[in-house]
């Protein structure tokens, strides 16, 4: 809860232009964690389907 107190009082010092900033660097990050849990997502998916075909 602390570390959110300190992020709000960090944002509402900064000015319009830096929360603009904040914010793409912030998408930026989601969309790159989205496309890499969802390649490991497909890699564990095809292991575990030729681990189940094996086992059969």
């Amino acid at each position: 809860m602390k570390s959110l107190k300190k992020l709000l009082r960090r944002v509402k010092g900064q000015s319009g232009q830096s929360l603009v900033e904040y914010a793409l660097i912030l998408a930026l990050i989601s969309v790159v964690a989205i496309l890499v849990l969802r390649g490991i997502g497909t890699n564990v998916n095809t292991k575990l389907g030729s681990v189940s075909s094996n086992l059969n």
